[in-house]
């Protein structure tokens, strides 16, 4: 290829990968699959790596991270990033608004309401259409210089559409959407990690990141809500908001113009509960004077503008006393200290326990069993302990000092370097740990055994007959028929989910086995790699890091999982039982491309065929099956039983629901 071919290639490229990007980020629209959007995008990284020369600040490539930064330089902001004055009241806002009213004199003046976000206030620079730098807000006079991270946010534009001033800043709040945060703390439990507080720390600790390819996994989104800049022709706040929506910025629908103050306590009122429905947290609304030359009027106290206030709607808390603490012990032995409390309405539900994370945390709010303490539910889903009500504590109240010993089975604790949770080392003889590893090795997402639940897991383990997942192959009619509540038919679907379970794949196998931070994902890259479990087992630690996503943690767990002769033996034992440790590689048989780009989801049951004979018949002919249903999804195949929550939310989202015999037509 010539360099000018190549240069021409690179610019349609991009041109589409952007198209698709902005689509899929902003419109909530997929009009290619994710195979077909990863192909152009791997494409066009190999023709810059080829005509480096090309390779533009603005390619839709940066957005895939890969940039190692040691130290974020220190950037003074050109306007200071100042705080706002809080309140939690109506009687503080009509005096803010009285304030105003004096300020301005005769002069009309109406207000823009927007969302408090609870996120990570970012500044960015665009220099001719192209972002440039993007710093965080630091102490409000300086920030630090996280570009590279701040280019993985796919919603950020690179590059911006119509008319742009020359050069200007975007003030904006980056966040981590629920989802993401959930999904994220779902697959760090899974692999034995302490799972992360809240979304908005999650957020923050990302974007200052040293590698931002582990940035873009993060999936950060940002909402635009100010513009900086000289020149700009813009009178009002809500003029900036509907520029950056139409330079391609992603702005928040949730804004609105209010005349008089009345019309801002409507609007907060009306977000009291709304707010919850929204991808992201949020804690309050922002009020702001819409006219810039009103706002220069009013000008600044020291510390945040005359002309905006921020409303705090008040978390959902209460008061009551903390009888206990107790220690959970998780699978990877991890210890979770418990708030034991007297029972407590809160947010509609009976609150009775609430996570205290860890030592450091216990330390952080210098608890006393005995003392009253506020218990908060604002957008997390667990309870948590905020604080003691001091001026309550009574003199005989001594502080809590953190258990030395496993409260299961009296192993000493131990606490790792940089790490803020204790450990029970006793992985063999600790029974919390060793039901947690053989219910970890029966989920669904491992060696799908769904005949057996933790019930039984609990029974067979109080009998004596499993003590690890091994031992579940070695069980025989008489050893489940015995258990309280199975009769013969449940004792025949047991043996049968463990039998079928033995066709499993190897990277299901392999996360089943529950080694620390081999979550699904790694497990098959792993798998992928290496194809069998002996190979995993003999590699070498530079020969484990040479896998993509596998860093120093992961390496030197799987060194130190395979280095325990227990567990060698546990892998020949499964091997023995005929449970997958190889990776089975099928030729390809496309049939046809008549569902190429077509997503599906499968739900329900079939008159002619199983779930994964669909899966296979769908991929045969192009199409992609994925698990969840969202708006970017094609197909719903419905069949039997098909759950009414996927039902409705695929007919809410317009999402297109086809039988049995619509799919064969589609194929044939």
């Amino acid at each position: 290829m010539t360099k000018d071919q190549a240069q021409l290639e690179i610019a349609e490229l991009t041109k589409k990968i952007n198209h698709y990007n902005e689509q899929y980020y902003m419109n909530d629209k997929s009009e290619v699959s994710d195979y077909e959007f990863d192909m152009l995008l791997n494409k066009l990284i190999a023709l810059e790596k080829d005509f480096p020369e090309f390779n533009y600040p603005d390619s839709p490539s940066h957005r895939v991270g890969g940039t190692v930064t040691k130290e974020f330089n220190t950037v003074f902001h050109k306007t200071p990033m100042l705080s706002l004055g809080n309140t939690y009241s109506k009687e503080d806002l009509e005096d803010f608004d009285k304030r105003v009213a004096k300020g301005l004199g005769d002069e009309p003046y109406e207000y823009v309401c927007e969302l408090k976000f609870d996120g990570v206030a970012l500044s960015v620079t665009y220099e001719n259409g192209v972002l440039t730098r993007g710093v965080t807000r630091g102490d409000g006079t300086k920030g630090d210089d996280i570009t590279f991270n701040v280019k993985t946010i796919r919603s950020m534009p690179l590059k911006l559409k119509g008319d742009f001033p020359e050069e200007f800043e975007a003030r904006g709040e980056a966040f981590m959407p629920k989802k993401v945060f959930a999904a994220l703390n779902e697959e760090r439990a899974a692999v034995g990690e302490e799972t992360y507080a809240n979304a908005r720390n999650t957020a923050s600790g990302s974007l200052k990141m040293q590698d931002s390819a582990a940035v873009a996994k993060r999936k950060l989104d940002c909402f635009l809500y100010a513009m900086n800049g000289d020149n700009l022709n813009i009178d009002t706040h809500a003029e900036a908001i509907a520029k950056l929506q139409e330079m391609g910025f992603n702005v928040s629908p949730t804004y609105r113009k209010c005349k008089t103050i009345d019309e801002v306590l409507a609007y907060i009122q009306e977000w009291d509960t709304k707010r919850q429905e929204l991808p992201l947290e949020t804690d309050g609304i922002v009020i702001k004077v819409n006219s810039f030359a009103q706002q220069e009027k009013l000008g600044f106290t020291a510390k945040s503008p005359r002309w905006a206030i921020a409303y705090k709607y008040k978390a959902e808390n209460a008061a009551t006393r903390l009888k206990d603490i107790t220690y959970q012990v998780g699978r990877t032995g991890a210890i979770t200290p418990v708030a034991e409390l007297d029972p407590v309405q809160l947010a509609g539900t009976t609150v009775k326990r609430a996570s205290l994370h860890n030592a450091n945390e216990i330390q952080r709010l210098d608890l006393r069993v005995g003392d009253m303490v506020f218990v908060e539910k604002g957008g997390e889903i667990i309870p948590k302990v905020t604080g003691v009500e001091l001026t309550a504590r009574t003199p005989e109240l001594t502080p809590v000092e953190y258990i030395k010993n496993c409260p299961e089975c009296g192993t000493e604790l131990i606490r790792l370097e940089g790490e803020a949770v204790h450990y029970c080392p006793n992985s063999q003889g600790c029974p919390p740990q060793i039901k947690g590893r053989i219910e970890h090795f029966i989920q669904r997402k491992a060696m799908d055994i769904d005949s057996l639940g933790e019930r039984t897991i609990n029974l067979l383990y109080e009998k004596d007959l499993v003590k690890s997942p091994a031992d579940l192959y070695d069980l025989t009619y008489d050893d489940i028929f015995q258990l309280e509540g199975f009769k013969d038919l449940s004792t025949k679907n047991a043996l049968k989910g463990i039998e079928a379970s033995k066709e499993v794949p190897f990277e299901s196998v392999l996360f089943g086995l529950g080694i620390r931070y081999v979550g699904k994902t790694v497990a098959e890259k792993l798998a992928a790699h290496f194809k069998n479990i002996d190979n995993i087992i003999k590699a070498s630690y530079d020969e484990l890091i040479s896998v993509p996503e596998i860093g120093d943690r992961i390496a030197s767990s799987l060194l130190a999982h395979f280095e325990n002769d227990e567990n060698k033996e546990e892998i020949e034992r499964l091997k023995q039982a005929g449970v997958q440790m190889e990776i089975i590689e099928k030729e390809s048989t496309s049939v046809s491309d008549v569902l190429n780009g077509k997503t599906f989801v499968i739900s329900g049951v079939f008159a002619n065929y199983e779930r994964d004979e669909l899966k296979e018949l769908i991929q045969q002919h192009g199409g992609k099956v994925v698990g969840s249903i969202s708006g970017k999804l094609n197909y719903l195949v419905a069949g039997d039983k098909m759950g009414p929550a996927k039902k409705e939310k695929a007919e809410k989202l317009g999402v297109q629901i086809i039988s049995e015999d619509e799919f064969d037509a589609m194929i044939k």
